[in-house]
């Protein structure tokens, strides 16, 4: 929260800070340390009388396990040691103002693919993995099973944990 607070501080308008947090924490640690704070116990092999079970579902399309901080790493520091200004590319008001009308065109025709296009070439250096993983757009049979109701349960949504 200090670094927040800070990069507020040291703010003029508009800039885009990144904040070295520290260390990476795995969420399959950050949901068991959740669930032994609220004062329950976590569901396992070594406690299956437990409380909350945590299920690893793997990444579903569109997530990722690392998120891309600079995409051209170009960075300038700043006072504090820990925060570093990124430097973003600009658009002019009659870009911005065309590609919005590229944006409400696609929303009217209700065209995701057309949307994600007009999205990506906003953003520099995005890639698009090609799938649209918006579940109203998905056919029928490709769309998940709902989850059964059950005993309250927390899911982890990153692969390898």
């Amino acid at each position: 929260a200090q670094l927040v607070l800070h990069a507020g501080m040291i703010a003029t308008g508009g800039e885009v800070f990144l904040l070295d947090m520290g260390e990476p924490v795995r969420i399959v640690d950050l949901a068991k340390r959740m669930i032994e704070l609220s004062g329950a116990t976590v569901r396992d092999e070594a406690n299956p009388g437990g409380d909350i079970e945590i299920r690893i579902s793997g990444l579903r399309p569109g997530e990722k396990l690392y998120e891309e901080l600079l995409i051209d790493a170009t960075a300038r520091p700043t006072s504090h040691p820990s925060i570093v200004q990124a430097t973003e590319k600009t658009w002019a008001w009659p870009q911005v103002r065309e590609r919005l009308s590229e944006a409400e065109r696609a929303i009217a025709a209700n065209d995701v693919a057309g949307m994600r296009d007009t999205l990506a070439a906003l953003v520099d250096g995005f890639a698009s993995e090609g799938v649209i993983a918006d579940i109203l757009h998905r056919p029928a049979e490709a769309a998940p099973e709902p989850a059964p109701v059950s005993a309250p349960r927390v899911s982890a949504r990153a692969a390898g944990l």
